[in-house]
Order: C-alpha cells, then sequence, then structure tokens
C-alpha cells in the first residue's frame, strides 16, 4: 500500500482556504468595514464626462424626488461583472440606479453594458477618479443610497449579492423613503 505524504495533502487544504476565504469575502455585508464619514450628510457634487451617447448626471438629479441609487464600476472590476445582474433585476423592479464609471476605457466601459445590459438610469464618465475621491470612494464597486434631499442614507462597498440587496439594499432603501 502507498504512503500518502503530508505533501500531497498541502495543495489541495490551502485551495480550500483561500476558496472560503473568496467565498466568505464575497458575502460580508457590514457596510461599515471600511468607515464612511459622510452619511447623513448630503452627497457630494459631480463632475462627470459623457460616456459614448449618454447624458452624464449631476447633484440636481439626485434632489429629485424619490430614493435612487449611485453606483460606481468599471468593466475592469471583476466584482462589478459579479454584482451586475443584480443591478438589472433591481431597475427591472423600479429602482432608479445612476451609474459613474470609474477610470476606466470608454469602448471596454460601452461593451460591457452592450453584454451585460444597462440598469442605469442615466450615466457618466470619472477618466481621472476624482468624482470618486470626492464621494470617498474607496474603491469599485461601490453603490450609495441616495433619499430624495440627496442625503446619503447607506454607502455600500463591495458587490451587490442577492443578499446584500435583501438585507442591506432594501432595507435602506426603505428607510430613507
Amino acid at each position: 500500500m502507498a504512503r500518502i505524504s503530508p505533501l500531497m495533502i498541502l495543495p489541495p487544504v490551502l485551495f480550500a482556504a483561500i476558496a472560503g476565504m473568496f467565498l466568505w469575502g464575497m458575502n460580508r455585508e457590514n457596510p461599515d468595514a471600511l468607515p464612511y464619514t459622510r452619511t447623513g450628510e448630503p452627497a457630494a457634487s459631480l463632475n462627470l464626462e459623457p460616456l459614448g451617447d449618454f447624458k452624464p448626471f449631476g447633484r440636481d438629479v439626485l434632489l429629485q424626488p424619490g430614493v435612487k441609487l449611485v453606483n460606481i464600476w468599471a468593466s475592469w472590476c471583476a466584482p462589478c461583472r459579479i454584482e451586475h445582474p443584480n443591478l438589472v433585476k433591481m431597475a427591472a423592479d423600479g429602482i432608479t440606479i445612476y451609474g459613474i464609471n470609474y477610470k476606466d476605457d470608454p469602448d471596454k466601459a460601452l461593451a460591457f453594458l452592450a453584454e451585460l445590459g444597462n440598469p442605469f438610469k442615466q450615466l457618466g464618465a470619472d477618466p481621472s477618479g476624482r468624482n470618486g475621491i470626492e464621494w470617498g470612494a474607496y474603491g469599485v464597486p461601490e453603490t450609495f443610497v441616495i433619499d430624495s434631499k440627496g442625503i446619503v442614507r447607506l454607502r455600500f462597498a463591495g458587490p451587490i449579492t442577492q443578499r446584500v440587496y435583501q438585507n442591506t439594499i432594501l432595507p435602506a432603501i426603505r428607510a430613507a423613503k
């Protein structure tokens, strides 16, 4: 009978540990994991550039009636690709979403939307990342729940999974109404 070397067991164990950490990170629901000091304050101003034929939006749009989401995303962002079907479904369910394309190649961003669908009521480009800095974004994706007065009610860093949508985003939308 062949004897199993401990070195033969090590790669599968390491793989399982890394996969477990990845799954844990994807299902993380704590929006306070990265502190955000602007909750309860007015959303920062915006100076977005057009993305293809899409008309960018400004802070005035965020002052219009109704709760809305602002989603910062990029075509090069793997978690953005993971969350995108959820954004499309949310938009189909009547949730208003505005998009900020962050530090992206315009052609790749437009191809991303052509492939996966466009959930955004309006969107603009932030090629320099300046708007993201003004909004206090740490990276992509990040989503902000904004009320009718333009006040940030929630910032969520990371991809919106079904669990995050049900347990974090929907309650914030209800509270912001």
